[in-house]
């Protein structure tokens, strides 16, 4: 009897193809599938879901299973499914990425979009981030990312839907339980800074700032906040239905001819 094929993962990130999270998350894969790393060259944090037009992209083998690209996460998914990759992925895990990844920051996140650009697709994917901003367990983010990925694996996901899975930065021993979630609402304050170069001229400095966010129990900032695993189904279709017809009643009514 031969040897049962094995499933066919691509794992990306926005931190760059040495980050360490990413070889951690690659590591896990390894134990479930043929793992792969098609991931930037260097760090691509807060690009979203851009794509590059501009220019020529090159993909540079680092060693076995893993290319470097000098793109975004969006351009490495979309060159590693179609140029690198032996056959379609069973599966595309973003991560792990160096902080959290939850409310309004997931529209500039480029691990995220990572996954939205498998889903669209149409592979089952998820993105994985932990909430912190230095000594990252990255051990616990990849035992739950392996958890994830064999049910994945085994039942796939819902039409047009991944997940964005979120972290508390803790032990593995230390996580209260998993939390399934909707995405919070997060909003900086102070975010534009001012600064002057040596011929006294102003710029500005995104990033930074004071951050608000809503407390719904059941969003993810908040379930992370708690010591849960935070785990968001994101839908692809961004219509927002109830707006839509309150609209067609209300804006242009439409009426029948006589």
């Amino acid at each position: 009897m031969g040897m049962t094929r094995r499933a066919v993962i691509l794992v990306t990130n926005d931190d760059g193809v040495h980050s360490q999270g990413i070889i951690a998350l690659f590591s896990a894969m390894k134990e479930l599938g043929d793992a792969y790393i098609v991931a930037p060259d260097r760090e691509r944090s807060a690009v979203s879901h851009a794509l590059t037009l501009h220019r020529p992209l090159k993909a540079e083998e680092r060693s076995e299973h893993i290319y470097a690209v000098n793109g975004t996460p969006t351009d490495c998914v979309a060159i590693g499914v179609n140029k690198i990759l032996p056959e379609k992925p069973a599966l595309i895990v973003s991560g792990i990425n160096k902080g959290g990844n939850v409310g309004d920051d997931i529209t500039y996140s480029g691990t995220v979009s990572a996954a939205i650009e498998g889903a669209i697709m149409g592979i089952p994917s998820f993105a994985v981030s932990i909430a912190g901003e230095k000594n990252f367990h990255f051990d616990t983010a990849a035992y739950y990312s392996i958890e994830i990925a064999k049910y994945v694996l085994e039942k796939s996901l819902p039409y047009d839907t991944l997940l964005n899975v979120n972290l508390p930065n803790v032990k593995k021993e230390n996580i209260h339980g998993v939390k399934f979630t909707r995405q919070g609402k997060r909003i900086y304050d102070n975010a534009i800074q001012e600064t002057y170069d040596p011929k006294g001229e102003k710029h500005f400095w995104i990033g930074g700032g004071t951050p608000y966010w809503e407390h719904g129990e059941d969003t993810d900032i908040n379930a992370v906040q708690k010591g849960y695993v935070s785990i968001t189904p994101i839908h692809l279709d961004l219509t927002n239905y109830s707006a839509l017809e309150f609209l067609q009643k209300t804006l242009f009514p439409v009426h029948k001819q006589a």
